[in-house]
């Protein structure tokens, strides 16, 4: 088992609503409503971003306006300080841009990953200072250096803040403008960095008489940076994604179209995910493993051939970090081992670079879906960078464990610190004793979060189109993952060296496509049917396109019970009621079903005829809502599904005529096999104005209803067979009603039936009316019997006549 599926419930209604408004599948509507996109008004919100806001909502963004322009105007030497990162490589670029654009004398510094540490250092105010800087504006840092924006101050520097990242924990904030999303009356907490010196662009140009719109010429940057930040992509981040892209593959910056050459990017084919994992971490490589501002040059060089020197050299930069973080992860494993069982680590080694720690730290965070904090050490000190789990708040974690560190600071996904060396232990142990107090063994399990179950047959170019409208995917808007239950995952073919595999999907009578990327085999039950979790993505060979699935995880196909509609017995049945039910059946006593009334009320209809029934059903049961699966044989049904599909009731067609009102408890009727008749077709129709009944037979599942209704209207040969039983007995005490009923294997309807045909021809009589200790016994004929004597035998050969013309014609039309 790779995870814990987790499948949010939602109701059908949302789901069919959103299908019909927005004309789109109802695997794709599952999906929007699991992201909460309930109503049709808020997923085109969604999927076509629209949300630009005014920059001057953003804390203190009018008053750090009149400061820089007025900084400007009396040309002040102004120093933009950013941070050593994609996000704060990209934000410097913007600021310094915008700045030079109004005229300022700009310059900028980049701290160092290995001398300066993050954010703003005592030291950089002091070097800032005697090369004379008037004015600092920091990017992506800045929020939490009380002190060192006062020393600023002191040192005779104003200072101007913009920054995104959570403030102290005792909440104090430095003494100055602060622009930044969480504060004032922005409506959109969640820009980067890059994004914020956007908006103080924007602000700077209208403040100045310009045209704001001249600072679009930042969101190609802004986009990498959002994406390479791993903010949540909703809200204004997709619209601000949307457009990089767009401005992306028309850039006329240097510097990126060389950063796109070396890492072998089409301008015009770039999506989110070539951001996060082919520009983003080659200008990351430059902070972690080499200089920072060598990405801050390339963005703003305008020499062509300058932007190719400096892109090979992240390139090669990149090539050094991903050597590095081999080494790193390996030894990193290795003591990982020695506190398994722990509910999180904190690694420490010697000579392990502080620049790759953090990617490492992810990479264990993952494996073993533990919070992981890897420290660098060097000397009496050491730097921590630390990556979370979807339950566990690291920065908190921090907080908690302060008394054993220099200084910390980040988020609840990642974080980073400074410590003592003779402090890893305590460290270790605060951290970990946080993480036991707020973590359960729950919480420790990697969980799939599942976006639509679906069938065999959706899985295809259609919805992948539909998918791909969630563009862009990422942080908050993650891949979609489809589950396809009871999937069979076979011909599996080993590629890239045993690395990865290929192989088949099998979902009911369709088949897919579908690849595991860094699994060399599949688990050994996948050939007989699995709970597969996909991604389904469009790929391009050799200028063929084809749907193709990608696995996200499996877990054995576990489903909950399948209950009885008539009863709870541990086989789903209830004996007592069963044979009352004969007893009155065989008499005559019992009546015959109602016809639905033409005034009950209409369920709306879904036809998912020939898609697969497990899909369908594991899609109804993910609702949480009430399903009750309707069949022609409820035995049969019951030992094909079991073990297959459950969390469901089961009920035959002849159980719907006799308890419609009970029928109409349940919020979702799923047609396994088709009705055999009007009346039967009815009542899978009626119940419930605010009911779904969903037709999911196919071919096999008509001629199957066809055999079942044939079987049991046929009477003549089981007629026949239930004659010699009884007369071998002997006529003198019977049969027990119980034995006939149940130990014999008999069909309970079929058995009702033909007991009331040999009683209608006086050929049985039945001692006792309490069904538990009744017996059945022969009358010798009086002579030449006549079946068609019987009504009960007349209108059975009639109903098999009648489904026969009903199953080849009405079931098969259109819902």
């Amino acid at each position: 088992m790779d995870a814990l599926l987790d499948i949010p419930a939602v109701p059908w209604a949302v789901v069919d609503t959103l299908s019909t408004e927005l004309q789109v599948s109802t695997a794709f509507a599952q999906v929007l409503a699991r992201r909460g996109l309930t109503d049709a008004a808020t997923a085109r919100a969604f999927l076509e971003p629209s949300a630009l806001h005014d920059p001057m909502l953003m804390g203190d963004m009018p008053l750090a306006c009149e400061r820089i322009l007025h900084h400007v105007s009396v040309g002040s030497q102004i120093t933009v300080h950013g941070d050593y990162d994609c996000d704060g490589v990209t934000s410097t670029v913007i600021l310094v841009g915008a700045l030079r654009g109004l005229g300022a004398n700009v310059d900028w510094f980049l701290p160092s990953r290995t001398e300066d540490g993050y954010g703003l250092a005592l030291d950089t105010v002091a070097r800032l200072a005697e090369r004379g800087t008037q004015l600092l504006i920091t990017v992506d840092c800045g929020i939490t250096a009380v002190d060192e924006v006062a020393a600023a101050g002191a040192a005779g520097m104003e200072v101007i803040v913009t920054d995104h990242h959570q403030p102290r924990a005792d909440g104090r904030l430095p003494d100055a403008p602060l622009v930044h999303p969480g504060r004032g009356g922005y409506p959109f907490e969640w820009l980067c960095a890059a994004a914020v010196a956007h908006k103080l662009h924007r602000a700077l140009l209208s403040a100045s008489g310009g045209d704001p719109a001249n600072a679009d010429s930042d969101l190609d940057l802004v986009a990498l940076a959002t994406v390479a930040d791993c903010v949540p992509l909703r809200g204004e981040n997709r619209r601000l994604v949307r457009d990089g892209l767009h401005a992306i593959s028309g850039t006329r910056r240097p510097g990126l179209r060389a950063l796109m050459r070396v890492a072998q990017l089409d301008p015009s084919a770039v999506d989110a995910r070539a951001l996060g994992f082919r520009l983003g971490p080659r200008i990351n490589a430059a902070g972690r493993v080499h200089r920072a501002d060598a990405g801050v040059e390339l963005m703003l060089t305008d020499d062509p051939v300058r932007a190719d020197e400096i892109a090979q050299e992240l390139d090669r930069a990149n090539g050094e970090r991903k050597h590095v973080e081999t080494r790193i992860l390996f030894e990193a494993e290795a003591q990982a081992r020695q506190f398994e069982g722990a509910p999180a680590f904190v690694l420490a080694g010697e000579g392990w670079h502080p620049g790759v720690i953090g990617i490492v730290a992810a990479r264990i965070a993952e494996r073993h879906h533990r919070p992981t904090l890897m420290i660098a050490l060097d000397g009496e000190t050491g730097t921590g960078s630390g990556r979370s789990i979807e339950s566990f708040d690291l920065l908190a974690a921090l907080d908690a464990s302060a008394e054993h560190l220099l200084r910390h600071g980040g988020h609840r996904a990642a974080a980073g610190c400074t410590v003592a060396a003779d402090q890893v232990d305590a460290l270790r142990a605060a951290f970990t004793a946080h993480a036991a107090a707020t973590l359960t063994e729950e919480d420790l399990l990697p969980r799939e979060h599942v976006d639509a179950v679906v069938a065999g047959d959706e899985l295809g170019m259609a919805l992948c189109e539909e998918l791909l409208t969630l563009e862009p995917l990422g942080m908050g808007n993650p891949e979609p993952s489809l589950l396809v239950p009871a999937a069979r995952l076979t011909d599996v073919r080993t590629m890239g060296e045993g690395k990865h595999v290929r192989f088949t999907v099998r979902s009911g009578s369709v088949r897919a496509s579908a690849v595991a990327f860094g699994r060399g085999s599949l688990p050994p039950e996948a050939a007989d049917g699995i709970d597969a979790a996909f991604t389904l993505e469009r790929n391009e060979w050799n200028g063929a396109v084809e749907a193709r699935l990608r696995l996200r995880a499996t877990t054995l196909t576990a489903p909950a019970a399948i209950t009885s509609f008539r009863g709870d017995g541990e086989d789903g049945s209830d004996a007592a009621a069963d044979l009352a039910l004969l007893l009155a059946a065989a008499t005559g006593a019992g009546e015959e079903p109602a016809p639905a009334s033409s005034a009950a009320p209409a369920r709306h209809i879904h036809d998912r005829r020939g898609r697969g029934a497990a899909g369908t059903i594991g899609a109804l049961v993910g609702t949480g809502e009430s399903v009750l699966v309707v069949c022609a044989d409820g035995e049969a049904r019951r030992s094909h599904l079991a073990g297959r599909t459950g969390g469901f009731s089961l009920a035959e067609y002849e159980d719907l005529l006799e308890a419609p009102e009970r029928a109409a408890g349940y919020v979702h009727l799923v047609a396994l096999d088709p009705p055999a008749t009007a009346q039967q077709d009815a009542a899978l129709r009626a119940g419930r104005a605010d009911g779904f009944t969903h037709l999911a037979w196919g071919q096999p599942e008509l001629r199957f209803a066809l055999d079942v209704h044939t079987a049991r209207h046929d009477l003549r040969p089981p007629l026949a067979g239930l004659f010699r039983a009884l007369r071998d007995r002997g006529p003198a005490g019977g049969d027990d009603l119980r034995r006939l009923a149940f130990e014999d294997g008999r069909d309970l309807r079929l058995t009702a039936r033909l007991l009331r045909v040999m009683h209608e021809l006086d050929l049985l009589h039945i001692d006792g009316d309490d069904h538990d200790v009744a017996r059945v016994g022969l009358r010798p004929p009086a002579g030449q019997v006549d079946l068609d004597a019987s009504p009960t035998f007349r209108a059975s050969a009639t109903a098999r006549v009648e489904a026969d013309r009903w199953l080849t014609s009405v079931a098969t039309q259109a819902a």
